[in-house]
């Protein structure tokens, strides 16, 4: 099996995740600091999803055509300029600008720094096997989970550092966009299958009949994570009144589960298409059960056995959602797919203002709406049975 410069990817997910897992669990507690209100922030995280969702669909289109290394690089070289320049900036309209020009906000989940646009259609495309990719993603999402725990550790250290709570924040925001240097130069050594020809403008008709399904339900399952997760740190935060420091441990043992259950996820030989389906589904329960729980023990429990759970689901998915899909298409289709979930989480432009009307909304909700995606996902995207059987059903009949 070729190795297509894959050590390259992987210590390139480590550094982007230690950098991108910081500054996405600590804005919105920063932006609470610096006195923007719940609503605002909210609205803020919608603008940066909605960026992000529209560069994303970009460099997927570019992609298919020019090579999924070069849009990598492209994405991973505007998330660290922006990143330089949230750590510089002191002004309210420079920080939000420049949390979307990086294109760092949403969920906070160990498998946050995997996924870059154009990372899962050069994956798909090195390595056609199914299970090959599921072992390879797993591989990915194993080594950057374990990498978000030094990203959330940094969380912890904030409370530690003497120039201040606001300015903390700032050095730790500097030094998380070295980070995202690192995994940008890193990308440089990672080699390509040559590309097919491209020979629609968008997608081709069979392609499209295929992502349409998966993109119904990655839009659901993206609406009620967009409610639940882009302001976790800070639901936790105000739901049991704990500081950054508890908030960080919490996260850092949860990117460890996350990390065991993608490990699990390349052990596991069951149906790829189940596997996705039940996790899903058991993500949206877990956030149910927190949102229900008055103890903050309880509730980071679960958040951990969920990561867990997320852990298996996400390599799984990743091969459920191209299987149907041409390979001169890839680039287009992820990002697409992925444009349905991002989309959905703009839905964190509610989250705020459902946590000033009450803090068990956001979770419930969210939880409800992503179990839901779960089923349908399950049954939109399940094989119609094989044409064999219908083939050795007419030999029978003409013996």
């Amino acid at each position: 099996m070729q190795d297509m410069g894959f050590k390259w990817i992987v210590f390139s997910r480590i550094m982007r995740s230690i950098g991108i897992i910081f500054i996405t669990l600590s804005s919105s507690l920063y932006l609470n600091l610096i006195h923007v209100s719940l609503v605002l922030i909210g609205v803020v995280f919608l603008g940066v999803i909605g960026f992000n969702s529209a560069l994303s669909l970009t460099l997927g289109i570019i992609g298919d055509r020019y090579g999924y290394k070069k849009s990598l690089i492209i994405g991973e070289s505007i998330s660290t300029i922006g990143t330089f320049l949230f750590a510089l900036s002191t002004n309210f309209y420079l920080i939000t600008a420049s949390l979307m020009i990086a294109g760092i906000g949403g969920a906070a989940g160990g498998m946050r720094g995997v996924y870059s646009p154009g990372l899962s259609a050069l994956v798909v495309s090195n390595w056609p096997n199914e299970r090959e990719r599921v072992r390879r993603m797993g591989i990915l999402t194993s080594s950057a989970s374990l990498a978000s725990i030094a990203g959330s550790s940094m969380l912890i250290l904030h409370n530690y550092l003497p120039f201040g709570s606001v300015e903390n924040y700032r050095v730790l925001f500097l030094l998380s966009s070295f980070f995202l240097l690192a995994s940008l130069l890193s990308i440089i050594n990672v080699k390509e299958n040559p590309r097919p020809r491209k020979t629609s403008k968008v997608l081709s008709m069979s392609s499209l009949r295929y992502v349409y399904k998966v993109m119904i339900t990655n839009a659901l399952a993206g609406f009620g994570i967009g409610l639940a997760i882009p302001l976790l740190p800070l639901w936790f935060e105000i739901r049991y009144g704990v500081n950054s420091s508890d908030i960080g441990v919490v996260f850092t043992l949860s990117y460890l589960f996350t990390s065991f259950g993608s490990f699990l996820a390349t052990r596991i030989h069951l149906d790829v298409l189940k596997v996705a389906s039940v996790t899903r589904v058991m993500n949206g329960i877990f956030l149910i059960l927190m949102a229900l729980s008055p103890w903050f023990v309880l509730a980071s429990a679960l958040y951990l056995i969920r990561g867990m759970n997320a852990g298996m689901g996400a390599p799984n998915r990743t091969a459920v959602n191209i299987r149907g899909v041409k390979s001169e298409d890839f680039g287009a289709a992820s990002s697409i797919e992925g444009l349905a979930t991002r989309g959905a989480q703009m839905s964190s432009g509610l989250s705020g203002a459902l946590m000033e009307m009450d803090l068990l909304y956001p979770l419930f909700l969210g939880g409800i709406i992503q179990a839901i995606s779960g089923i349908l996902y399950l049954t939109l995207l399940k094989k119609p049975k094989e044409e064999s059987t219908l083939i050795k059903r007419q030999r029978s009949e003409f013996s």
